[in-house]
């Protein structure tokens, strides 16, 4: 039991060790989640299975080989060489070893490689999406973690700044400068500053745990994200959506394993074709055989082999003529699965620009509230400045006071939202025209 304890605390030891190596940076956890993410994963061995199908197509050329031998006995009455009856035993001993080489099979064997190429390349096309779709997760909940950072920082400051107000009016009342009511007032707006505090923290908390179970973290305790450089995000020029779509259908990799998917239902309509046509295979093989009669002499079982021993070539021809019409509705199958997966293709596409524009839209209306919240911040920074001045000398009311306080300090968490949403959404402009998902 005290060696399953300490091997417990070990463990534990390693993961606080390794929750805390932090700060992390974005490309930091896009790095972990591909390398551990569970999804990620799945894909890889999906795609390990497609090279083992191929594999298995290939080796379809190859020509079987295969070896066999029998042992029987025999006993009871049976008839003789006299035409009496008389009870013997008899055994035969067999050996083979034969081989069949696949000449022409309708080129079901070619097209079985095609298919297998295809559906490496559509699995690796689908592990890329699964890696992508993994990147932008990430990505979103890095932002979200940043926003929660500063609104906590913010409250936090506006909690002290009302426990510093609160000493001030008691003071004051002391001096009987101000009421109860006063006190009463700032001490109710310091609890709802705690509660803004306490809610912003568990926010925090939450967005902390979202990130760290994409990462596939044990725990989110001591795990942190280093806070990138944000320069004038809304002076970025963006590129119109029609021009990133232009760009984004040839590297996304849903649209590429849709494409493949159309190639793989072209050439499954082959492959069904093939049906139609002969079969030819060519077959040889080797055998010998060992014989003995109780009632009759024998030769011996070297010179049996020997004397026993044969060979054999042929040729197998197989035409279809009639098969219930088998063949030619796999054939309506594959080309009705061909104009699916077409109709996927252009769904895909049509998927792929709905959220270029999305994206392009909010870019842009990030922009613009970026620099309306930039404006809005600036106003009521200087409002709040000149309203504490005049609190200061006893022209302006505990009220006015903290009013001017707290539309600052939404105009300033409005400011930081916008920051890091216009941030998030130029980047991901650019990582729909195939850029690196990185800030």
């Amino acid at each position: 039991m005290k060696r399953i304890l300490i091997a417990l605390a070990a463990v534990l030891a390693g993961t606080g060790a390794f929750a805390q190596q932090g700060p992390w940076s974005l490309k930091d956890c896009i790095d972990y989640a591909l390398e551990h993410n569970l999804t990620v994963q799945q894909n890889s061995l999906t795609v390990e299975q497609r090279e083992v199908d191929l594999s298995t197509a290939k080796s379809r050329r190859l020509p079987s080989l295969g070896a066999s031998a029998g042992e029987n006995f025999s006993f009871g009455r049976g008839l003789t060489e006299d035409n009496t009856y008389s009870n013997s035993n008899t055994t035969s001993t067999s050996f083979s070893l034969g081989s069949d080489v696949p000449i022409f099979q309708g080129f079901d064997i070619s097209n079985g490689i095609k298919l297998g190429k295809l559906n490496l390349a559509a699995a690796t096309a689908e592990l890329e999406k699964a890696r992508d779709d993994i990147r932008v997760a990430v990505a979103q909940a890095y932002v979200q973690i940043l926003y929660d950072q500063e609104l906590l920082r913010v409250a936090k400051e506006q909690t002290e700044h009302d426990s510093d107000v609160l000493e001030q009016i008691k003071e004051r009342y002391a001096a009987g400068k101000v009421s109860a009511a006063d006190v009463s007032a700032q001490q109710a707006t310091l609890a709802q500053s705690r509660q803004s505090e306490i809610q912003a923290a568990g926010n925090l908390d939450l967005a902390v745990l979202e990130l760290t179970q994409l990462l596939e973290l044990p725990s989110p305790e001591g795990f942190s994200i280093e806070v990138p450089e944000v320069g004038n995000v809304a002076q970025a020029l963006l590129m119109r959506p029609e021009a990133i779509y232009e760009q984004a259908v040839e590297v996304k990799p849903s649209v590429e394993a849709a494409k493949l998917n159309v190639d793989y239902a072209k050439v499954n309509i082959e492959r069904a074709k093939g049906a139609f046509l002969p079969s030819l295979s060519l077959s040889g093989g080797l055998g010998t055989n060992y014989y003995t009669n109780s009632k009759m002499p024998s030769a011996s079982f070297g010179e049996q082999l020997k004397n026993n021993f044969s060979q054999y070539l042929g040729l197998s021809l197989s035409i279809p003529i009639f098969q219930r019409f088998s063949t030619r509705n796999q054939v309506k199958s594959a080309q009705i699965s061909l104009r699916g997966q077409e109709l996927q293709l252009e769904s895909v596409k049509k998927a792929l620009y709905k959220e270029i524009q999305q994206a392009y839209y909010n870019a842009v209306n990030a922009q613009a509230r970026y620099n309306g919240s930039s404006e809005t911040e600036a106003s009521a920074r200087e409002h709040y400045e000149l309203t504490e001045e005049k609190y200061k000398v006893g022209k302006a009311g505990i009220a006015d006071y903290n009013d001017a306080r707290n539309n600052w300090l939404r105009a300033e968490s409005e400011l930081i939202q916008a920051r890091f949403q216009c941030l998030y959404q130029t980047k991901l402009l650019d990582f729909y025209r195939g850029a690196e998902l990185n800030f």
